[in-house]
């Protein structure tokens, strides 16, 4: 309408300096009028239809065209309304041309799916950890309970079960603690030394390779990133401890190298061990995982390991990856950004003769 107006008004303003301002009379020649009033009488009833025209037209028309590019908006707020209720397998799947509603469809429906992943994923862990918790409670309960039923039981074994019980309840409780700490996403960050963690993980972890006749052949080259040291120390003694426990039962080798790559800095475990399936591998990180089975001896962890290694990875912005080897054990590979530092190769091997 405004348009319309303003062309209208132009139009009149570019006839009217040329109409002329002296007497005219009409085609019959009898009734003398003036020039410029003729312009007005003829124009002013064809804009008047021409205004009326742009109205309903506008009108019309801007409802139907409004209808039509709003829809997509009103699918998008109904898929919101069901997810604040709780709804999130709902997904919106607008088709049409890639405009600005289909992008943000879209960016909705992906956002909805993370959210189901999430929340799925804490679900299993909340169960998992509730399992894992009441196990050993459930221990010591009856432990305590054939103890009170029977005084004269060895209260020395008592105790001493009860201690390997009590030890493995706090193992589990710290790692989840470790768990809930990184998922929380905020670590102080500074420079570290990937392959000086190496070392001090494989040192620690020496005795326990040695009980288990297994060799760790750690080398590779100084490599810097930023990130928290206790968090990366914790990633890589669990990715060590891992390769030392899923192994062979003798024999068993750990191979542990660390690289420098364009804008990133690499970590690599390989151990041997039992042939493992993909399908298998894939679930690997998820919380209390153990392999082929659940294993239950003195250093079989509680199955947040590679969980917690995930979790590790994850906050520092890198990428982790499990392979199995074809001829047994597997393959992990953690990426973390580096730093500007110049890396300067080295090799250092640690290990146990089994």
């Amino acid at each position: 309408m405004l348009a319309g107006f303003l062309l209208l008004i132009v139009l009149w303003w570019s006839i009217w300096r040329y109409v002329p301002y002296k007497p005219i009379r009409d085609s019959d020649g009898l009734v003398p009028r003036h020039g410029r009033m003729m312009f007005l009488r003829t124009f002013m009833p064809v804009a008047t239809t021409i205004m009326s025209f742009l109205l309903v037209f506008g009108l019309v028309g801007g409802w139907i065209l409004a209808g039509r590019m709003l829809a997509p908006l009103t699918r998008i707020t109904d898929a919101t309304r069901k997810a604040a209720d709780g709804s999130l397998s709902h997904r919106i799947r607008l088709r049409g041309r890639k405009d600005e509603f289909r992008e943000l469809a879209d960016t909705f429906d992906a956002m909805l799916a993370r959210l189901e992943e999430h929340v799925a994923e804490q679900r299993r862990f909340a169960a998992n950890a509730s399992h894992e918790l009441r196990t050993p409670l459930a221990i010591s309960q009856t432990l305590l309970d054939v103890a009170r039923n029977n005084p004269i039981h060895d209260h020395g074994e008592l105790v001493a079960r009860l201690h390997a019980v009590n030890a493995r309840a706090i193992e589990l409780t710290e790692a989840l603690l470790v768990l809930s700490r990184t998922d929380q996403g905020s670590v102080t960050r500074e420079p570290v030394d990937l392959s000086l963690l190496v070392e001090e993980a494989a040192e620690t972890l020496l005795p326990l390779a040695e009980k288990r006749g297994v060799t760790i052949d750690a080398s590779g080259e100084i490599t810097p990133t930023v990130g928290s040291p206790a968090l990366l120390l914790q990633m890589t003694t669990n990715l060590v401890h891992n390769a030392i426990v899923h192994n062979l039962p003798e024999q068993g080798v750990v191979w542990v190298e660390t690289c420098v790559r364009p804008n990133k800095v690499v970590l690599t475990v390989e151990n041997s061990g039992e042939v493992l399936s993909a399908q298998l591998v894939s679930t690997l990180t998820e919380p209390f995982q153990r392999g082929t089975e659940r294993i239950r001896n003195d250093h079989a962890g509680v199955g947040l390991g590679l969980a917690i290694v995930k979790s590790i990875v994850r906050v520092h912005d890198g990428s982790l990856v499990i392979t199995p080897r074809p001829w047994g054990g597997l393959r992990i590979t953690v990426e973390l950004p580096t730093t500007t530092r110049v890396s300067v190769p080295r090799a250092r091997h640690a290990g146990a003769t089994p």
